[in-house]
């Protein structure tokens, strides 16, 4: 938020925090742990990277031009769950 302050209004400055996505990482994973993980999302699939991809898409394109200093979490409802 910091940097958006700082940069605004020439630079809009946004974050996209993503949830469990398929990685390579991920694919690493026992399969308990992804059955946890799944468990614990809303959506009750993990995100494809395209579904990461197509968020920032969005931040980088002129529909997001009046948007700034924003923190986008993509975890399928993952976060939820803390509250």
């Amino acid at each position: 938020m910091t940097l958006a302050k700082q940069l605004a209004p020439h630079v809009n400055v946004n974050a996209v925090g993503p949830g469990h996505t398929k990685t390579d990482i991920w694919r690493s994973l026992a399969q308990e742990v992804k059955d946890k993980m799944l468990a614990g999302t809303y959506l009750q699939r993990f995100a494809e990277p395209e579904d990461i991809a197509n968020a920032v898409l969005f931040f980088a394109s002129p529909e997001a031009d009046f948007i700034t200093g924003q923190h986008l979490v993509i975890d399928g409802g993952f976060s939820l769950k803390a509250g």
